[in-house]
């Protein structure tokens, strides 16, 4: 460049090239930081905006048995009663023909004035497991001649109600039950005077619902 009086000495003409360098170095680095601040601002503005995004969505990782969606349906083949993989509530009514009904005598002979003790044993013979209400009042414990066509007692003659009693069984499980009988006989609705029975062979059987056992031999001396 020439002045109008004429060329500059070269150390300034150098010095001034310098300085414009340098000038120029300065505002580039300064459109560089604030670029850079631009940027780095506009990135943090991202950031905050994208975490309620990932919140809403829920972690990546989500905990056994978390849902996002509609609840999955629960197994209840996970539930267990009495060591069993069938929960009681799932259980049904037992029917007649899934029981079967067994009495037995405390001892074969009983003197007279002796109490006679039977033993009840109801077992699920089926292959599913159930429940049944077996209380007293829905069972029936009889005391019978031996060959079984005169009827002397039965359990429920004077005590027709009992305590409800639910039990659930397994496949094979059973439930067992003793009455003692007084030794008299007795009438339907407890009619009737009461009066021991004479010595001589008797059966028992025993029944719940439909289902009865076989007759069970003793004897009163």
């Amino acid at each position: 460049m020439l002045e109008p009086n004429g060329p500059l000495p070269p150390e300034i003409y150098w010095r001034r090239r310098l300085l414009a360098i340098g000038v120029l170095v300065v505002a580039l680095a300064l459109v560089i930081w604030a670029a850079f601040a631009l940027l780095k601002g506009g990135g943090s503005d991202n950031k905050a905006a994208a975490k309620p995004s990932t919140s809403a969505n829920g972690p990546t990782n989500k905990p056994a048995g978390s849902s996002t969606g509609a609840p999955e349906s629960s197994n209840p083949a996970g539930s267990s009663v009495s060591g069993s993989a069938a929960p009681v509530a799932a259980q049904g009514q037992c029917p007649d023909q899934s029981l079967a009904v067994k009495v037995t005598v405390g001892q074969p002979t009983y003197k007279a004035g002796d109490q006679p003790v039977f033993g009840i044993v109801i077992t699920n013979i089926s292959s599913a497991a159930c429940q049944r209400d077996m209380g007293s009042g829905l069972q029936q414990v009889a005391v019978q001649s031996l060959d079984g066509t005169r009827r002397l007692w039965s359990s429920t003659d004077c005590f027709p109600d009992g305590t409800p009693d639910v039990r659930a069984l397994n496949p094979g499980q059973q439930a067992a039950f003793t009455v003692t009988w007084s030794g008299a006989t007795s009438q339907p609705n407890c009619a009737g005077e009461r009066v021991p029975v004479t010595p001589g062979p008797y059966t028992v059987v025993a029944q719940l619902g439909s289902v009865r056992s076989a007759p069970e031999p003793f004897n009163i001396a």
